[in-house]
């Protein structure tokens, strides 16, 4: 018998015979768990709810506020989905999973969509759910994944299995007689999954899902437009570049054609600035506001579109709302007890207000810098005054948020929100998630200029995306235009900066398996070791080093 300690139940001890798998532990505690669970963290490692006991084991059972879970829920209901979509159309209709959208997943078929097609479609995913299918898993080397990679005429996967020299191990889901690859865990049976909707959306439609805020219904439906029309420029970006898919990149980075790439990427970015700058000048807008999540490059992004308005004949007043912060005994705290240093109750809102009413009244102003050591305001070193050909540029993670600039009419301001969207995926129904991106990026830019470890900076992680569901995605609908600062090759430069700190968390570290998640995504991408083609002012340089925008 071997002992398990469930660690939601502060660690209760139980025992079970070897062999026994993991779902028959989570059966008998179920019930006194609070949500759904989808996966386990085992030793600190994910596991499958059907991985089975070999030894004495610490258990954590992880629900959708969890990210892995919350990428099984997603995995596991394109699996379904799929399934669906081939028993009602057909197994030669193409599923192309693309991106997240409108609180859910934008997907595409090779078949036209009605409203009567769609309903057949998800009442077959009602039924599947219902009848509580297994799901099962089987390991293949490359070779047998590349054989049924060609029997389902898989070519971009194909070509990935190709690419890449480091991965022998393929897992391949079957539900039914459905069979797919999938890089990820997925959940035991299709009874675990209950949450879910179908909504028809311009040339494709809505695969609806719980997010990790709200996890036992489906989140509300929210339309994006500017995200939608960022998400389509990027994919004609793509095109353009000839990178749709990893493989494509590997490809590149194999063949020497990744200078040009990286020529054409730095182009569009300054093309789509300069648009931009035309767009504030266009609309006579005097206050530009600039928001976005982690880790999205804003400060490289609004100091390069300071340029592009000095261009078409601006002065420009750059300014962050962090230096806004309240004094420190004017901190307000969370329900932990920690310091929120997160939500729009951080910032002093009526001096920013104050202090932006009167530059654009061509008053002098002390603007303050907020000095994190000490901490607090500091005063005296920008006390200055703009005139009416002076704009100014604000950029923070509250920008969008109206109580931010109630006091200024609309008429007078420009909204951008900014976010790194990946135009590539890793195969037709495997995406790669935007917020892993950014965590990559923040990974290498606190090891930088924080002397950060990796695992400290995925321990804070959780509560940086909780902030960001709660303080800035509500927001991006506000948006004048959506900028897409992700830059193509990317996570093949980032692999190179990444790995090594993602191998120096410990598995005693309860980070170990986030670490080990990140370690298994970037196995599927060839590493983009020269730099010295990025210039000095990209915004991938505000996380690698080198930028003379950012020091």
């Amino acid at each position: 018998m071997y002992k398990v300690f469930i660690e939601n139940l502060d660690n209760r001890e139980l025992s079970y015979p070897e062999g026994t798998d993991v779902e028959t532990v989570l059966k008998d505690v179920r019930d006194e768990l609070p949500l759904p669970v989808y996966v386990s963290k085992l030793d600190n490692a994910y596991r499958a709810l059907t991985h089975k006991l070999t030894h004495d084991s610490h258990i954590e059972f992880l629900d959708l506020k969890n990210q892995e879970a919350w990428q099984v829920y997603q995995n596991s209901l394109v699996l379904i989905f799929i399934k669906s979509v081939h028993d009602v159309l057909g197994k030669d209709t193409r599923v192309s999973i693309r991106n997240a959208l409108n609180m859910g997943i934008f997907v595409t078929l090779s078949h036209r969509i009605d409203t009567d097609i769609l309903k057949k479609i998800e009442d077959r995913m009602r039924e599947i759910t219902d009848a509580d299918m297994p799901i099962t898993k089987e390991h293949y080397t490359k070779d047998g994944a590349m054989i049924v990679a060609r029997k389902q005429r898989m070519t971009e996967t194909m070509k990935l299995l190709d690419s890449i020299t480091n991965i022998d191990d393929i897992q391949l889901y079957s539900l039914d007689d459905e069979l797919q690859i999938f890089y990820n865990i997925l959940v035991p049976s299709t009874g675990y999954i209950q949450y879910y909707g179908l909504r028809q959306y311009r040339s494709g439609l809505i695969l609806q899902y719980p997010q990790q805020g709200d996890p036992t219904r489906v989140a509300d439906y929210v339309e994006q437009p500017k995200m939608y029309e960022a998400f389509s420029e990027s994919i004609k970006w793509g095109h353009l570049m000839g990178v749709d898919h990893v493989c494509d990149l590997n490809e590149k980075i194999i063949e020497g054609g990744v200078d040009d790439l990286i020529l054409l990427q730095e182009a569009l970015h300054e093309k789509k600035i300069s648009d931009i700058a035309d767009m504030i000048r266009d609309k006579g807008s005097r206050v530009v506001l600039i928001c976005g999540p982690s880790s999205s490059g804003k400060t490289t992004f609004a100091k390069r579109l300071c340029i592009q308005l000095r261009v078409n004949g601006f002065r420009t007043l750059y300014m962050g709302t962090d230096d806004y912060y309240k004094e420190f005994h004017e901190r307000v705290y969370d329900e932990n007890g920690e310091a929120d240093l997160e939500s729009i109750r951080a910032i002093d809102t009526d001096l920013f207000r104050k202090h932006i009413k009167a530059l654009l009244a061509g008053e002098e102003v002390d603007i303050p810098h907020f000095d994190f050591s000490i901490p607090g305001k500091v005063y005296g070193k920008r006390i200055t005054k703009i005139d009416k050909n002076t704009l100014l540029v604000i950029e923070g993670i509250h920008a969008l948020n109206r109580e931010m600039t109630d006091n200024i009419p609309d008429d007078e301001k420009f909204k951008i929100y900014i976010s790194p969207l990946t135009p590539i995926s890793i195969d037709h129904h495997n995406r790669i998630s935007a917020t892993d991106a950014r965590l990559l990026r923040r990974l290498i830019r606190d090891s930088r200029t924080r002397n950060s470890d990796a695992a400290e900076t995925i321990r804070f992680w959780p509560k940086v995306r909780a902030s960001e569901d709660t303080n800035i995605f509500p927001y991006n609908s506000e948006a004048d235009v959506f900028f897409n600062s992700n830059c193509i090759y990317e996570i093949a430069l980032i692999k190179k900066y990444a790995e090594h700190l993602l191998k120096r968390v410990k598995r005693t570290q309860p980070e170990y398996a986030e670490a080990q998640r990140l370690l298994d995504f970037l196995k599927f991408f060839d590493v983009l070791y020269e730099d010295s083609d990025i210039v000095n002012n990209s915004i991938i340089r505000e996380f690698i080093g080198g930028s003379v925008i950012v020091k």
